[in-house]
């Protein structure tokens, strides 16, 4: 499996951290889950929509 360096905002990595913890999950596996759901669901949509959501999401890890 391959692995990647992302950065974000030490709040938001609190947040999923705590929600690991509470599913007693790993960190990663959260992750890979919240992006094949994104996947999934943008998989058929508009231009338009795909940056909507992209900055929807930029502003959640603000």
């Amino acid at each position: 499996m391959a692995k990647i360096l992302i950065s974000m905002p030490d709040k938001f990595l609190e947040s999923i951290d705590k929600l690991a913890d509470t599913e007693q999950r790993s960190r990663s596996e959260l992750v890979r889950e919240a992006l094949r759901n994104y996947i999934k669901r943008t998989k058929n949509i508009q231009p338009e929509q795909a940056n909507l959501n992209a900055k929807l999401l930029e502003n959640l890890l603000d």
